[in-house]
């Protein structure tokens, strides 16, 4: 259990957050948002003691251990990877050491003796006979196989060191847990085993994600950083946007009388905990939304860009014929011998277990890049909106963000220019800020406004959620699901795909899978599975 009490933060005269009074209590998942730079990494490192508040008070429950997800990659580089999780328990870890260290006297006494009894049953207390055992369960877990066990971290390349420090903050059943994107270069299928692991977890979680699936898939709460306050809320993310959505539709909605406004809240909140996802804490969540007061439900007051795709004309029949692309990349193939077409309405993700093959294919496609062999054509009524993954080379002058955005527009007025900017939430002098100084974040936004002002019909998005909060991710979102064109993406987030995509492509260094499904069949398909078999192999 987490104790907060009266906590408040402020840089300077800036105030982060203030009279903070929350309890966080043993077997819920607290997921916690907020925009960029609303202190939500600063509200986990004030609870873990990294940080100081500027007043108020952090308690855990008497005895209670708290774990937390290490973001420094390099501060275990001269441990092995099953002694870096191990380092986990820190108790546990000292003790080892300290009977190690006792064992290796050459004058070893009766007095030593029983100080190594004392430890050897403090040790057995704590379940040290079975520490590298489970230790390695849960590096498997990670995707992280036995030959690196032991070899040191510094040998591991940075995906693989994630992977470690999350398995080293999961070890040992904490009793408070801390996750700070602990789905950062994670692949589907490990998400996946962290999002069952933390449905079974009985104590206390709290974690910040910009991944709306997993948030769903393990939140029982969820705590909003809004305008210097943190409000709890009962319910998962997807709980929290569409009743603020509901709520603020009947605010709006004057002539509505309040016994038809408080029905509709009530289906609302019933249908919703008929659908909460099955997990252990399924029994608990529904109940919590059940006893919900509908006065609870308040429109958020989070701003959200406006994104909107419109084409200028309609994709005619021939979109995109693709014949026996290859691509390698260092002297192996990220891919081979795709062949497809697009078609009317195909909304397609790109999946690969090697990241680089779709942000190379997209490369190739739209003529940044050269495959080795194979070839592609567009159709001549296709328009083109292009959203790389790495965006640096369009931010590398000091250009104000306003004149940056003329160089894409045929009407470079600044009224017209505006209009889009705003949508981007970039009001007033902000407009005259250089691009050179954007944070990510920022720089997103200007390429979607970009995209924007295109008006394509095939909208091509490498990893559209890099850098964005998530009030810019349900927007990107909620407008491609109605986008009247073609889209081609590659995404780590399961709802962009689940909700956008009616086809999945895997490209693989032996050939493709195509399949006319969504991701969620396409994950659980046995068909595709035997087919990745054949084509991993090597």
């Amino acid at each position: 259990m987490i104790t907060v009490a009266d906590v408040g933060i402020q840089f300077g005269k800036q105030i982060l957050f203030q009279e903070v009074n929350l309890k966080f209590t043993p077997g819920n998942c607290y997921g916690i948002i907020g925009a960029n730079g609303a202190g939500k990494s600063t509200f986990l490192k004030i609870i873990s003691g990294e940080s100081d508040a500027t007043r108020g008070s952090v308690s855990l429950g008497t005895g209670e251990r708290l774990s937390v997800l290490n973001q420094n990659h390099f501060e275990f580089d001269e441990f092995t990877v099953l002694d870096t999780v191990l380092m986990g328990h820190t108790v546990l870890w000292n003790l080892m050491n300290e009977k190690n260290s006792l064992y290796e006297k050459v004058d070893f006494s009766e007095a030593d003796g029983l100080k190594a009894a004392e430890l050897e049953a403090r040790f057995a207390d704590l379940n040290g006979w079975n520490a590298e055992s489970d230790a390695a369960i849960l590096l498997s877990g990670m995707k992280i196989k036995e030959d690196l066990h032991y070899k040191l971290m510094k040998d591991l390349d940075g995906k693989e060191k994630v992977r470690v420090l999350l398995a080293q903050a999961l070890f040992g059943q904490p009793d408070n847990l801390l996750l700070d994107e602990p789905t950062n270069d994670l692949d589907i299928e490990t998400i996946s085993w962290l999002e069952n692991y933390l449905q079974n977890f009985e104590n206390t979680v709290l974690v910040v994600s910009h991944d709306r699936h997993f948030l769903d898939s393990v939140s029982t709460h969820t705590v909003d950083i809004d305008f210097g306050k943190i409000k709890l809320f009962s319910g998962n993310y997807s709980f929290w946007y569409e009743s603020g959505q509901l709520a603020l539709r009947q605010m709006k909605a004057q002539n509505k009388k309040a016994d038809e406004k408080k029905k509709e809240l009530l289906d609302f909140i019933a249908r919703f905990s008929a659908n909460v996802s099955k997990s252990k804490q399924t029994t608990s969540r529904k109940k919590m939304l059940e006893k919900l007061n509908i006065e609870d439900i308040q429109p958020s007051s989070r701003k959200y860009p406006g994104i909107i795709f419109k084409p200028e004309r309609l994709p005619g029949n021939n979109i995109l014929e693709v014949k026996n692309l290859s691509k390698k990349i260092e002297g192996e193939f990220v891919f081979k011998d795709v062949e497809f077409t697009v078609e009317k309405d195909d909304k397609i993700v790109f999946v690969s277990r090697d990241t680089r093959a779709m942000t190379a294919f997209f490369e190739i496609i739209t003529g940044h890049q050269k495959a080795d062999s194979g070839t592609y054509e567009w159709g001549q009524t296709i328009t083109q909106a292009y959203l790389p993954l790495d965006n640096s080379d369009f931010f590398n002058n000091n250009v104000r963000i306003v004149d940056w955005l003329a160089d894409f527009s045929k009407d470079t007025s600044e009224l017209y220019l505006r209009g889009y900017l705003g949508k981007m939430l970039f009001s007033g002098e902000e407009i005259y800020k250089t691009v050179n100084v954007l944070s990510g974040g920022e720089k997103m936004r200007c390429m979607i406004a970009k995209m924007m002002l295109k008006e394509a019909n095939m909208l091509i998005l490498d990893t559209p959620a890099n850098h964005l909060d998530l009030e810019s991710i349900q927007a990107f979102n909620n407008t491609l699901k109605v986008f009247k064109g073609n889209i081609l993406m590659s995404s780590h987030d399961h709802e962009f795909i689940q909700t956008v995509c009616n086809r999945v492509i895997e490209l693989t260094p032996n050939g493709i899978i195509d399949k006319l499904t969504d991701f969620d069949d396409y994950l659980t398909d046995e068909r595709v599975k035997e087919r990745q078999a054949e084509l991993y192999k090597n």
